[in-house]
C-alpha cells in the first residue's frame, strides 16, 4: 500500500458534514474524534441505507419468492459485489460475509488450519499482530501440533524482513498471517514481498486488512494474498459485519466453519452436502442490514477516493509527528517517515500514564485510545505497558491535530 498522490486534495471540512455524530459538544468542547483505528464514524448515506432496509425491504434472503425477500436478496448480494470490487476481487463468490475481521481469521484458522496443519508444520506470525491474528493461530497450533514462528520488529516498528529467508529455509512454514497495517504502530507492511517469499516456499498468506482496506486502495491479486480479512466498522460501516476474501480453490477445498441452515445443499440422516461458495461459510440468517450498510459505506468511500484518503491521512500524521517530536519527554512509536505509515500515531509522555493522557484530552473533547491496543507483543517489544494512540480518518482536520497537541501541553502542565 504505497503512498500515492492525486491532483485534488481531500477537503475534510466538506466531508465532515456527512457525519452527524461529529456535530456535537463533549464536555463543553467540539468533538475531535481521533479513535478511528478502533471504530470509524458512520456517514448519513450509510445510516439512511440501514433505515431504508428495515423500513422497506426487511426479509430473509435466498429463501423466499415474495417481493420483500427478492429485494432483500438483491441488496445483500449487490453489497457483496461492491465489496469485491473494493478489494479488486473479480469473483464475488470469493467474498464471505462474517461478523468482522476476528471471525474471518478464526474461520481460516479453524477450517483451513484443522484440515491442513499437522505436527511439525509451522505458522508464520509477526510481533506486531493484533490479538485477533495471534490467538486463533495459537489455538489451532495447540490442536494440531503446529509450531508458531515470528518475524520480529526493528526499533522503528518495521518488520525485520531480512530474517524471513532463514525462517522459510526449513521448509516447514505452511501459512503466514500478517497485518496489512499495524493498528498499534501504523506501519504499512511490505505484503507483496512477504507473499512472494511465502509462495516461493510453498506457503500461503493471510492478510489482516482491518487497518488496510479502509484507508487506501487494495488489490488482493496484486498483493499476492491468499486470504484477506477486514471489518465494516473501521470503514464507515456498522459493527457486526466483516469480510473474508479467499481464493476460490482454497475456499472450495475447506470444510465448513459452522453448520446449520443456508450452508447446505442436501441433508440426509447420516450426512449433508454443502452449498456452493460463498454460502457454504454463511450458516444461519446473516446480518443482512449490516451487509447492505457495508455496501453503502463502500459506495461512500469510493466516491471520496481511497487514494485521496491515504494522502490526507499521511498529511495529518506528518503534522502530528512534527508536533509530538518537538515536545520534551514524548516518545513516538512507529516509522519516522509518514509515508511508511497509515493514520496511526502512538506515543507516551514521560511521567504520565496513557490513561491519564486520554482522560485529560477527553475533558477537552479530544477522543483518543489508551492501552495495549490488543497488541501486547508490540508493548513488550518496546518496554511499555500501554501507549496513547491518535488515529485519523477522512473527516479529521488540521485543527483536530492542533487540538490534540494543545491538549498534550495541558497534560504536561498538570503533570509537570
Amino acid at each position: 500500500m504505497p503512498s500515492v498522490s492525486t491532483p485534488d486534495a481531500l477537503d475534510p471540512s466538506a466531508v465532515r458534514g456527512d457525519f452527524p455524530i461529529l456535530d456535537q459538544q463533549v464536555h463543553g468542547h467540539p468533538l475531535a474524534y481521533l479513535d478511528n483505528a478502533a471504530t470509524s464514524q458512520t456517514p448519513t448515506p450509510v445510516l439512511e441505507a440501514i433505515q431504508s432496509y428495515y423500513r422497506n425491504d426487511n426479509a430473509n434472503v435466498h429463501r423466499g419468492i415474495h417481493e420483500l425477500s427478492r429485494r432483500s436478496t438483491d441488496a445483500y448480494e449487490g453489497a457483496r459485489m461492491k465489496v469485491a470490487r473494493w478489494i479488486g476481487a473479480e469473483d464475488a463468490g470469493e467474498v464471505v460475509w462474517t461478523r468482522g475481521t476476528t471471525e474471518a481469521i478464526n474461520l481460516v484458522a479453524s477450517a483451513w488450519g484443522a484440515a491442513n496443519l499437522e505436527e511439525g508444520d509451522e505458522i508464520l506470525l509477526t510481533d506486531m499482530e493484533h490479538h485477533s491474528n495471534l490467538v486463533p493461530w495459537q489455538l489451532v497450533a495447540a490442536r494440531t501440533g503446529a509450531r508458531l514462528r515470528y518475524l520480529e520488529l526493528d526499533d522503528e516498528g518495521r518488520l525485520r524482513l531480512e530474517d524471513l529467508p532463514g525462517i522459510l529455509a526449513g521448509g516447514r512454514v505452511r501459512i503466514g498471517a500478517v497485518g496489512h497495517v499495524s493498528n498499534a504502530l501504523g506501519t504499512i507492511n511490505p505484503v507483496r514481498e512477504i507473499a512472494r517469499q511465502l509462495h516461493a516456499a510453498g506457503a500461503l498468506l493471510l492478510v489482516d486488512g482491518a487497518q488496510g482496506a479502509p484507508h487506501a486502495p487494495v488489490d488482493v491479486a496484486e498483493l499476492g494474498a491468499d486470504f484477506y480479512a477486514f471489518s465494516g466498522h473501521k470503514m464507515c460501516g456498522p459493527t457486526g459485519i466483516g469480510v473474508l476474501w479467499g481464493r476460490r480453490e482454497l475456499l472450495e477445498a475447506m470444510p465448513p466453519y459452522q453448520g446449520g441452515g443456508e450452508m447446505i445443499s442436501e441433508v440426509q440422516r447420516d450426512y449433508s452436502t454443502w452449498a456452493e461458495l460463498p454460502h457454504k461459510f454463511e450458516a444461519g440468517t446473516p446480518n443482512i442490514a449490516g451487509a447492505v450498510a457495508m455496501g453503502a459505506a463502500v459506495d461512500y468511500l469510493d466516491g471520496v477516493g481511497p487514494e485521496r484518503i491515504l494522502v490526507h491521512e499521511q498529511g495529518l500524521v506528518r503534522q502530528a509527528l512534527e508536533g509530538l517530536q518537538a515536545m520534551p519527554g514524548v516518545r513516538v512509536f512507529g516509522p519516522r517517515d509518514p509515508e511508511g505509515r497509515a493514520g496511526v500515531v502512538p506515543f507516551t509522555m514521560e511521567g504520565t500514564h496513557p490513561h491519564d493522557i486520554a482522560t485529560i484530552l477527553d475533558s477537552q473533547g479530544v477522543a483518543i485510545r489508551a492501552g495495549h491496543h490488543c497488541a501486547q507483543l508490540v508493548m513488550k517489544r518496546y518496554g511499555v505497558s500501554a501507549t496513547a494512540r491518535a488515529s485519523f480518518y477522512l473527516y479529521n482536520t488540521a485543527d483536530d491535530v492542533d487540538r490534540l497537541l494543545d491538549g498534550l501541553e495541558s497534560v504536561r502542565e498538570i503533570f509537570g
